[in-house]
């Protein structure tokens, strides 16, 4: 290719990336205003949860009428990523925004990163489509709405970045669509500041020397980190299972988990593990009496809610958990409790959604500099022990998380199903002198 040709792809790849920023960022911020709306609305008048059975089965009904096409969620993002097919519906963006907004309205426990993932990837996909652009172009676009609506959502315009690369397949980054997936990170995440938009602010991590008895309790991190995505996952994927084998129709599900939600919170008798849970993400930085099983709690909450088939995300919810749970671990380790909450902030995401690069990158977007290197040991470990698994069950892999390749590219959903395909034999020894 010559230095024109590389000049004219750039210059592409800049535009479109820029144009799938700029509609990234602009749902980003409708959403993120919308959505501190409804989380006031509903904190002033908290009787509303006891109704969060009957919103979920309106939006079950009408996901189940009028949603098929788009029910995989993120899924559906990666299975287009990987095999192409038809355009993703553009009626995914209001859609989800919508059934995320009653999910926090009404009471449920979830995230945002799913509803900004899922917008991002259809706008991107709907200007793939009106350009004609040809099937390599569309899966950079595709990548770069991830990326766009990950870091818009966020702040975090580098973390998303890598986020759109990293968690298409595991272990491997696609790194053909870089320049587009950080130009919409980056055009993203100003429109959402420039349309009034206001990110959580966290603690700045303090310095801390890397020694041998560090790294020792680092390692202790990463064990708790990974045992708690494990039961997240684990718990999340046995409910919905359970109840789409007992339960079929959506919702009744929405509306049997809606129950369970209310049922929890009265039983808890605090709403402190409703919505995003952000205040008691602010207090696991500084509370050194802050409860030892917030963490699971919050864990219960959630993966009720998302099994049962409320709109949202993962995100806040498992910084929630990492949060409360590293918070608990630092105080008891000797480690400072506001580096312990955002390691732990930053690894429970990580592994779950095995981008642990991504996450240690936005841990020190967050967090600054001095979170580096610490959390992004934390994050490795809990990625690797975490083991095949995910909340993102059509992830590829290209080879285990020990390092033996597979015989074909195998997803997350297929390895819980039937076991892993088989490995590629290893190489000969090479011949002796």
């Amino acid at each position: 290719m010559s230095r024109r040709d590389r000049l004219v792809a750039l210059g592409q790849w800049v535009l479109l990336g820029a144009l799938v920023g700029l509609a990234c960022g602009g749902s980003s911020a409708l959403f993120l205003i919308l959505l501190d709306r409804v989380t006031t609305f509903r904190l002033r008048h908290e009787a509303i949860v006891y109704t969060l059975p009957l919103a979920g089965l309106a939006v079950g009904w009408v996901y189940e009428r009028f949603g098929r096409s788009i029910k995989g969620g993120n899924n559906l993002v990666l299975d287009t990523l990987h095999d192409g097919g038809p355009e993703i519906p553009l009626r995914m963006a209001p859609m989800v925004l919508a059934g995320t907004l009653l999910t926090h309205l009404f009471g449920g426990s979830a995230g945002r990163e799913g509803t900004a993932v899922q917008m991002g990837a259809s706008l991107a996909d709907a200007l793939s489509h009106r350009l004609k652009l040809p099937p390599h172009t569309r899966r950079q676009l595709l990548a770069a709405g991830v990326a766009g609506g990950f870091g818009a959502v966020f702040g975090t315009p580098l973390a998303g970045t890598l986020f759109g690369l990293e968690f298409i397949v595991l272990g491997q980054i696609e790194y053909h669509a870089l320049v587009p997936a950080l130009a919409a990170a980056l055009v993203g995440d100003m429109t959402t500041r420039a349309l009034g938009v206001d990110h959580t602010r966290y603690p700045q991590a303090p310095h801390l020397a890397l020694t041998l008895p560090l790294l020792a309790k680092w390692a202790v991190f990463g064990v708790c980190m990974a045992a708690a995505t494990v039961a997240f996952i684990e718990l999340t994927h046995f409910l919905k299972k359970q109840g789409e084998r007992f339960v079929p129709r959506l919702p009744v599900r929405m509306f049997l988990g809606g129950v369970g939600v209310v049922g929890l919170w009265r039983l808890v008798g605090t709403s402190d593990y409703l919505g995003l849970g952000v205040p008691m993400i602010a207090r696991a930085f500084h509370d050194p009496h802050l409860p030892g099983y917030v963490f699971a709690l919050k864990l219960v909450f959630t993966a009720v809610t998302l099994a049962a088939g409320f709109l949202g995300g993962e995100v806040t919810p498992l910084f929630f958990v990492g949060a409360a749970l590293g918070s608990l671990l630092a105080r008891h380790l000797g480690v400072p409790i506001e580096m312990g909450a955002g390691i732990g902030l930053a690894a429970v995401f990580g592994a779950a959604a095995n981008a642990p690069l991504a996450l240690s990158i936005m841990a020190v977007e967050l967090l600054g500099a001095n979170a580096f290197p610490h959390v992004m040991i934390v994050c490795v470990l809990a990625y690797v022990l975490s083991g095949h698994r995910g909340i993102y069950p059509s992830q590829r892999l290209l080879r285990g998380k020990g390092g033996n390749p597979f015989a074909r590219a195998v997803s997350l959903r297929e390895l819980s199903d039937r076991g892993a395909p088989a490995a590629l034999p290893p190489p000969p020894d090479p011949p002796a002198p």
